[in-house]
């Protein structure tokens, strides 16, 4: 049975993410996640996408330890009738005195009101060497995307 969630559960759920990887603290990462839940990158991120509750917290665990990441939230967004949010965010860089400012599409899975599916997007730069900036991994065509600008 599918339980029916507010926005603000799910924008509490999201804030309760962002400060487990602050924290780097594994347990309340994966507590966020389906056990199957996956994070798509944009290219640039060795082993992307992330698959798992296990990985994505072994990822950001590795990005603390190594970058001294903390990410601040900036702006939430949740849907009022489907089980969907979008974050703005700053990743913090404090090792290299750099940040990395994003956006985040949330889908959340509605029996157990995890997180089940993550799609960050960059304010960066579009890489030149590719055809079509996007997601790797991400099915675009399977999910129903514009596969040319003609639809």
């Amino acid at each position: 049975m599918t339980t029916q969630r507010t926005p603000a559960y799910y924008e509490a759920l999201m804030r309760r993410y962002f400060e487990a990887c602050n924290a780097a603290d594994h347990d309340a990462l994966v507590a966020c996640f389906t056990p199957d839940a996956v994070h798509y990158f944009p290219p640039g991120l060795p082993g992307v996408p992330w698959r798992s509750a296990e990985r994505i917290a072994r990822g950001w665990q590795e990005c603390v330890a190594t970058l001294g990441s903390q990410w601040t939230v900036d702006r939430v967004v949740v849907s009022h009738d489907s089980p969907e949010a979008v974050m703005e965010w700053t990743h913090w860089k404090n090792a290299s005195g750099t940040a990395l400012r994003g956006v985040e599409w949330y889908v959340f899975d509605p029996e157990s009101g995890r997180i089940a599916e993550i799609r960050a997007y960059y304010a960066a730069p579009a890489d030149r060497d590719v055809t079509v900036n996007e997601l790797v991994g991400f099915d675009y065509a399977g999910r129903g995307y514009p596969m040319s600008s003609d639809g």
